[in-house]
């Protein structure tokens, strides 16, 4: 019987660590060479969409209180810069929507508008876009399923499973131009480096 309360003791602790560990992992998500390490794993071992081809389709819940389709997005007439993210409100993430809300007009002059996804659920979506102040929305994919189409699923044992940090650039004609794989390592760079991609495909389309 002592052998049962000591396991099940065990196992409580086990669970309550995992759970402080994976808050803290999220934490500091940004700066996380374990991060880097499985996101590459992940890359090698998924399937990226094809380039040219058209984009997964997709249905989601959206921080505004709807539910967001590509034929929304594309109906706009607008490119569509799909950019996924492990988790709201930590350090990276903070900084990567910061910095995409910092470059609105730029996008905007580009006909480009920014959509976000993540596993996060549509509460934690709507108070962090209202927190950072943002022109844009999120799209909660919380079973992760649009995540996978996308080759941008990432599952780290210990920690859970969390949207990879890429961005997808996506035409008015629902087909994928370009795929940001990489952002992790440069995330105060990115929207920069989305804006001259973004230029570079519109010259290459005039």
């Amino acid at each position: 019987m002592l052998g049962l309360i000591q396991s099940n003791h065990a196992l409580s602790m086990n669970v309550s660590s995992r759970q402080s560990s994976r808050k803290a992992f999220l934490g500091h998500i940004a700066a996380s060479s374990v991060l880097t390490v499985y996101s590459s794993a992940a890359l090698a071992a998924g399937s990226l969409p094809t380039l040219g081809a058209k984009a997964p389709d997709f249905k989601l819940p959206n921080s505004r209180g709807g539910e967001t389709s590509l034929s929304d997005l594309t109906k706009t007439g607008k490119t569509t810069v799909l950019y996924f993210y492990p988790g709201a409100f930590t350090n990276g993430c903070s900084l990567e929507a910061r910095n995409f809300q910092s470059d609105i007009d730029k996008y905007k002059k580009l006909d480009a508008q920014i959509i976000g996804v993540s596993v996060d659920p549509v509460e934690k979506n709507a108070q962090f876009c209202a927190t950072e102040n943002l022109d844009f929305f999120m799209l909660s994919d919380y079973e992760g399923k649009v995540s996978k189409l996308y080759g941008s699923a990432l599952s780290i044992p210990g920690f859970g499973s969390f949207s990879n940090r890429q961005t997808y650039i996506i035409d008015k004609d629902g087909n994928l131009r370009w795929v940001f794989t990489d952002v992790e390592s440069h995330v105060p760079r990115h929207s920069a480096e989305v804006l001259e991609k973004l230029e570079e495909l519109k010259k290459q389309s005039d």
